[in-house]
């Protein structure tokens, strides 16, 4: 029992050294954000405070509890420290909400802004920023937190559940978590959005609406066309959604507007559709799909074996 409580010390000392270690780190990297960008800009007035709370949003709470937390972590006051920081956790979610706009805002104001691009210009050939760009430090704050989620999870580990500490770190790292998958599904439906706005784009008119509320993008790739009667294998280009399945041709080449769009050729919905796997059971070339729906039996074929194994999953997956 010794030795274990040993052994859990010395990891637990390591730990907290290089969580003190790293929060050094990251507060001079905020401070450069926060000193030669946040309170410059509002003392000069070069941008208006609405355009300057969206591109910085709440950077400068973050920073000041980041303070507040490496005062106890170089005192050893773990406990106190995690207590205080967990109050200020909720701002790692609200700029993980607001960090597209922000990326979006500070684009256009450097675009339109010429004042503010100097600026930004001067500001990231001081010595301090060592070559980074306003653009690297933004995202600081989100990479922090999945840090943090691993330093407490291995100081938790390795702290005795008798120690008055216990309960402050579970506490913690059950708030981090929290915060974390907050966090995580703002990035997954952000980058959802795009997917779909980049296929909506994609699609020769406005007829078929792939921007909808509640609708994941899967996947998308060529399958061929197995017509009924004895023609020729058609290529399609095939997007897999969490509720519909679209086939689409390209354009023809020679098209003024839409030589690089696609047609859209037909939406399945995917609530009534039974997929079974034809053939591609075994190590041969390739497979065929069957997707049957209540008017109309698709049957898809791929010349590449895992290709075909992998749309197999995914199309029984969003059926399912």
């Amino acid at each position: 029992v010794e030795e274990q409580r040993a052994r859990w010390e010395r990891k637990r000392c390591r730990t907290a050294k290089e969580l003190l270690e790293t929060e050094h780190k990251y507060l001079e990297q905020l401070d450069l954000v926060v000193t030669f960008f946040v309170r410059i800009l509002k003392a000069k007035g070069t941008l208006k405070p609405a355009v300057l709370e969206t591109i910085f949003g709440p950077l400068e709470s973050i920073y000041s509890a980041s303070q507040v937390l490496l005062l106890h972590l170089e005192r050893g006051n773990l406990g106190p420290g995690l207590e205080n920081f967990c109050q200020n956790l909720e701002l790692y979610g609200h700029y993980a909400e607001n960090l597209e706009q922000a990326n979006k805002t500070l684009k256009e104001q450097l675009r339109k802004n010429k004042s503010f691009r100097r600026f930004k210009k001067l500001q990231e050939t001081r010595p301090q920023f060592q070559g980074k760009k306003l653009e690297d430090l933004l995202p600081l704050p989100l990479q922090r937190l999945h840090q943090y989620k691993h330093f407490l999870r291995d100081l938790l580990e390795n702290t005795s559940p008798d120690s008055a500490e216990y309960q402050k770190l579970a506490k913690t790292v059950k708030s981090v978590s929290e915060v974390s998958r907050w966090v995580q599904d703002t990035v997954r439906k952000r980058e959802n959005s795009l997917q779909l706005l980049r296929v909506q784009k994609l699609l020769k008119g406005q007829k078929t609406r792939v921007l909808t509320p509640g609708r994941w993008y899967i996947r998308e790739g060529w399958l061929s066309v197995v017509p009924s009667k004895g023609e020729q294998l058609k290529r399609r280009m095939f997007f897999l959604f969490s509720d519909i399945f679209i086939a689409t041709k390209p354009c023809h080449p020679l098209h003024p507007l839409n030589s690089n769009k696609l047609a859209c050729q037909a939406v399945y919905p995917l609530h009534q559709c039974v997929v079974d796997k034809v053939f591609g059971h075994t190590q041969s070339q390739g497979g065929l799909l069957s997707l049957s729906f209540p008017h109309k039996t698709l049957l898809l074929m791929s010349s590449d074996q895992q290709d075909i194994n992998d749309w197999y999953r995914s199309l029984t997956d969003a059926v399912r």
